[in-house]
């Protein structure tokens, strides 16, 4: 049996292959952050057939500061979730297992969208951003954890907590972004103590049957940020903490590493830190061919194949490359 074929359990979730659409951006939702139906069309044509495992769908905001989009989805408040419901319920019945990424902007939310000055973990210098307070900071994990409660409300299979890609848990695992002078700051334990104690609140919130993601920007690709060193002692913590999947991209630079295109351009990152904990990790960046997602999982780069660009423009690929596989 091919590679991408095999099935994997994690927790009580079945997973029927190693096939993993992962969270894109679609600007689909209406200006409150519901669900349409053109985003309900949306993924009933990229599940069709059920031959993507797996399903993550694009970052929610936990709250309106934290807004990215004005078209972006939100998880903020408990209506919400009626709409939610119907999403979850669209993906499952192309029989594909889904899970919702939740997010705050941080520095990156537009101002005039979200009629305030956006919060960060600390000033920067050239940007109009408030630090977060420790007060604000405890405020900021419980709706972490009310978000994962109306994910799971909502029917999701899962939730996947956002830290890459230069979002607000990026900024505060970022030494380059993070400046600060409390235990929220300084190394690296301290820079990722929010997201232990975000995970440490949802898992009380939602169980411990209920899958809990991570996409993790691994590395900044920039002098002074974050380094794999960082990222191999932040995925063992993660794993301590409860968290069943690490989902590996990159950093304050975004999905991409500048310079390079090759096909899986995040596998030595993905390789180094599967090697240190005994969870499923997930390879995204660049993959655009089934042979080449063969070829990672033979090699043991990850345990999961994210395939973006290529489902989006092309929502044939995932039947094209199962059907291929199964011949």
């Amino acid at each position: 049996m091919s590679y991408l074929l095999k099935p994997l359990k994690i927790g009580n979730l079945i997973l029927k292959n190693r096939l993993v659409m992962p969270p894109m951006v679609t600007d689909k939702a209406d200006a409150y952050g519901n669900v349409t139906d053109e985003i309900l069309d949306f993924y009933k044509d990229k599940t069709d057939g059920g031959y993507i495992s797996l399903l993550i769908v694009e970052n929610c905001y936990i709250s309106r500061e934290g807004k990215f989009d004005k078209r972006q989805l939100s998880i903020s408040d408990n209506s919400t979730i009626e709409g939610l419901k119907k999403l979850s319920d669209v993906i499952h019945s192309n029989g594909s297992k889904c899970i919702m990424q939740i997010n705050h902007a941080g520095y990156k939310a537009n101002e005039k969208d979200i009629g305030m000055i956006p919060v960060g973990p600390s000033p920067i210098p050239n940007y109009r951003v408030r630090e977060l307070s420790l007060p604000e900071i405890e405020i900021l994990i419980q709706k972490y954890a009310d978000a994962a409660s109306r994910v799971k409300a909502a029917g999701f299979d899962g939730v996947e907590i956002h830290s890459a890609h230069g979002f607000l848990l990026n900024q505060f695992y970022s030494p380059i972004i993070n400046k600060r002078n409390d235990i929220y700051g300084g190394d690296v334990y301290n820079r990722i103590r929010l997201h232990l104690e975000i995970i440490k609140r949802i898992r009380s919130t939602v169980g411990k049957d209920f899958i809990i993601s991570l996409r993790l920007g691994a590395c900044d690709y920039i002098e002074g940020g974050t380094t794999i060193e960082d990222s191999l002692f932040a995925a063992v913590e993660f794993e301590k903490a409860s968290v069943d999947i690490l989902s590996i991209s990159g950093g304050l630079l975004g999905f991409t590493i500048p310079g390079i295109s090759t096909q899986g351009y995040f596998a030595p990152l993905s390789e180094a830190i599967k090697k240190v904990v005994d969870l499923p990790i997930i390879l995204t960046g660049g993959i655009k061919e089934v042979e080449y997602a063969e070829r990672l999982l033979a090699d043991n780069k990850s345990d999961l194949i994210g395939i973006g660009r290529a489902i989006f423009i092309n929502s044939s690929w995932a039947r094209m490359a199962i059907e291929s596989l199964k011949a």
